[in-house]
Formats: structure tokens, C-alpha cells, sequence
């Protein structure tokens, strides 16, 4: 017996104590870290048909085990879609053999999407990463001449006169305008 269908066969215990093993909306939601409304959903789609006893629904182990190969195939980027054709197949009584050579065939396809896909990823890391160590470059480049600049305009203020100098160098250089006006009108 295969693992899918012990999962459907509902291989862990169907009954104990001879009273049959079900499970609540709730139990199966806290187990698989699920919403109800998840579940629900699941249901609407057709993937799961529990039990109804009025407004209740029961869950037994074929449930549970649909459930467990519903949120593998989520897992691992199955379509709900390709999840249900799967699970669908169990129901030709072929020991599983058109099931499993389905599912073998969307996971191949799902491997060569995912390696794409990682592919792609791996240009586009390259790609960043060229771009930072040129920018980085040019970012060095920019921080050197500024800090040319920087020293530069940092003399500058530092040999600039103060506001009292200035106004000292402007009352030297008129005193110096009229005394040489002077000199030149006495000669």
C-alpha cells in the first residue's frame, strides 16, 4: 500500500474502542494551523465532504487524510485545481496507479517551474548585486571628492576674516583710499 493511499484508506486508527475516530471543524483546524473558513472553502471547492448531522459537520479519517495532501499540494504551489484532480483519482480502485502517475507527472512540472523560477531569482540576485558594488564604487568616488570639496570649502572658512576683521579691512582700506587720495591731490 502506498502513502497516499494509506493517508485515504485512513491508515492511522478508524476506530477506538469500536466507536469510530471523528474530528470536529475545529480539531482539524487547530491541527493543521488552518482557519474553519479555510476548511469551509475546501469544502465549497469540492476537495472534502464531510459528514452533516444537522448543522455539524464530522470529519473522519478520509477526511483528514484529504486534508493532510490538500495542504501539502498548498505547500508546494499546487493549484487547488491539480490538488482535486488528484484526489479524484482515487476513486478509479486501480491500487492508485493513475493517481500516482498524475501527481508524478504536476510534480515534475511544478520542479521545473520552481527551478525557473530559482534561476530567474539567481540572474536577478546577480544582477542587484553587480548594481550595488558599482554603485558602492561610484558612492566611494563621490564621499572622496567631497571630501576634497569639503577640505576646500573648510580652508576657506577657516581663512576667511571674521565679521569684526571685515569690518576692520573696510575701515583700513577706506582710511587707505582717502589717505592715498589725499597724497595724490597734494602732489
Amino acid at each position: 500500500m502506498d502513502h497516499m493511499e494509506m493517508h485515504l484508506n485512513g491508515a492511522h486508527a478508524t476506530h477506538v474502542n469500536g466507536k469510530p475516530v471523528t474530528f470536529s471543524i475545529t480539531q482539524l483546524a487547530e491541527e493543521f494551523g488552518l482557519t474553519t473558513r479555510a476548511i469551509r472553502f475546501y469544502e465549497d471547492k469540492g476537495l472534502l465532504s464531510p459528514e452533516r448531522q444537522g448543522q455539524t459537520r464530522i470529519y473522519h479519517p478520509r477526511d483528514r487524510a484529504r486534508l493532510i495532501l490538500i495542504v501539502r499540494g498548498k505547500n508546494v504551489g499546487l493549484a487547488l485545481s491539480e490538488i482535486k484532480e488528484i484526489l479524484g483519482l482515487y476513486d478509479l480502485h486501480d491500487g492508485c496507479e493513475t493517481q500516482n502517475r498524475v501527481a508524478i507527472d504536476k510534480f515534475r512540472r511544478r520542479i521545473a517551474s520552481l527551478d525557473r523560477q530559482r534561476h530567474e531569482i539567481e540572474l536577478q540576485i546577480a544582477t542587484l548585486e553587480e548594481s550595488c558594488q558599482r554603485l558602492e564604487g561610484q558612492l566611494e568616488g563621490q564621499l572622496a571628492r567631497g571630501d576634497r570639496a569639503a577640505q576646500r570649502d573648510q580652508t576657506r572658512e577657516l581663512t576667511k576674516p571674521l565679521p569684526e576683521q571685515k569690518k576692520r579691512m573696510k575701515a583700513v582700506s577706506a582710511g587707505s583710499a582717502r589717505t592715498n587720495g589725499a597724497r595724490a591731490a597734494t602732489a
